[in-house]
């Protein structure tokens, strides 16, 4: 649930909001989204549930081309809804959330995962960490591998198990792993509106500038790079060329108010 406001409001104050969008969230829901609109086969594994949250979620994704595998189908849970406001003047954005705390025991089995399609690339958000292991556990056994690519936007316990794994660690400049942790073969740091710095998995480390543009709404702006950045991996470019890319298309992003209007500016495919 996203308000847009021109004020913030203080301690018991109550304020009007200019606009208002309800839309599925969380970092791999978006990147699949963008993944989608961007012409690839994008596929989501969580839970979802039954319940009137969920199929808001599930309608809101399945419309923007993503397909759900729901590790939660029939059953009614709680799932997490996110407060956000949007400051209407800098396009900056404040979110209070449960994350995925209040669903507990959800699994998927490699019986399960067989009967999805073969991935090229993997994006783990690590909301639901064993979800996460599982799903990571799985794509190892694949021939051939699927690269796999860790959104890593704040430390989380379970990135221990992850991180040695990933091919790529597409992090944010507030991301710190505690010493060690095994890291990944190459890594992608964003800096807000600052270069975008990189190293890939031969050592070879560089910046990509991102563009001065009118910032008007900054939510999901990560999601949207990891989402065009697992897109341009899966097509087959370098790590320097699918920074740029991801960076063109976050940059988009920023410019439109709202969680899916921008996704209208992009070109398919």
């Amino acid at each position: 649930m996203i308000h847009r406001s021109v004020v913030r409001p203080g301690p018991n104050q109550k304020v009007t909001a200019v606009r208002q969008d309800v839309s599925a969230g969380g970092p791999a829901a978006n990147a699949a989204v963008t993944a989608a609109s961007l012409g690839a086969r994008a596929l989501l594994i969580s839970p979802v549930g039954a319940g009137p949250v969920g199929a808001a979620a599930r309608g809101d994704l399945e419309h923007h081309g993503v397909e759900v595998h729901d590790t939660a189908a029939g059953t009614e849970i709680p799932l997490a809804v996110s407060a956000v406001m949007v400051d209407d003047e800098t396009g900056d954005r404040s979110v209070v959330s449960p994350d995925a705390t209040l669903v507990d025991g959800v699994d998927v089995t490699p019986v399960d995962l067989d009967a999805l399609p073969r991935p090229r690339v993997v994006l783990l958000d690590g909301h639901h960490p064993d979800l996460a292991r599982r799903v990571l556990a799985y794509a190892k056994t694949l021939d051939p591998r699927p690269m796999i690519v860790l959104d890593a936007g704040r430390w989380r316990p379970v990135f221990a198990d992850l991180m040695g794994s990933a091919d790529v660690t597409a992090r944010s400049a507030d991301f710190h792993a505690p010493d060690g942790v095994a890291r990944s073969r190459a890594t992608v740091a964003t800096h807000g509106g600052d270069p975008v710095t990189w190293c890939d998995e031969a050592g070879r480390k560089g910046t990509t500038n991102v563009p001065a543009v009118d910032v008007r709404d900054t939510l999901g702006a990560g999601d949207a790079f990891h989402g065009a950045l697992v897109v341009a991996l899966g097509r087959g470019l370098d790590l320097e060329a699918a920074v740029e890319e991801a960076v063109r298309v976050a940059t988009i992003r920023v410019q439109h108010v709202g969680p899916r209007s921008w996704l209208e500016h992009l070109p398919c495919g």
